[in-house]
């Protein structure tokens, strides 16, 4: 399996554990997971990442392979968040996907109104 990892935004607390709360009560047939972390620190997505493996049946090196790669290959866009986090203030967070590339790609084509 491949997968994919990216930073997607800042959001408050409230907002993004009332939208996992809505996401939690619907069947989850993708394996799409968004994380959340108070810090822009590989350390710190790494430890949330950690669990998502045994929940998805993922291969472990290589879900942590896709994040440290993401981190050594995307520097000005970590940058960006990291500022853009600080920005924000202390109640909010910084939001991350990770996937498994087929699942994301059949999420944008539903998105889309496509069935490939």
């Amino acid at each position: 399996m491949k997968y994919t990892f990216d930073i997607v935004g800042v959001s408050p607390v409230w907002q993004f554990f009332t939208h996992q709360q809505q996401t939690s009560n619907k069947p989850q047939p993708q394996a799409i997971e968004y994380l959340a972390t108070h810090k822009c620190t590989l350390d710190a997505l790494l430890e949330t990442v950690e669990p998502l493996p045994i929940k998805w049946g993922w291969n472990t090196e290589q879900v942590i392979d896709t994040v440290v790669q993401f981190w050594m290959n995307n520097a000005d866009s970590i940058r960006y968040w990291k500022a853009r986090l600080n920005d924000a203030g202390k109640d909010n967070i910084l939001v991350a996907r990770l996937a498994e590339i087929t699942a994301l790609q059949a999420e944008f084509e539903s998105l889309l109104g496509r069935n490939f």
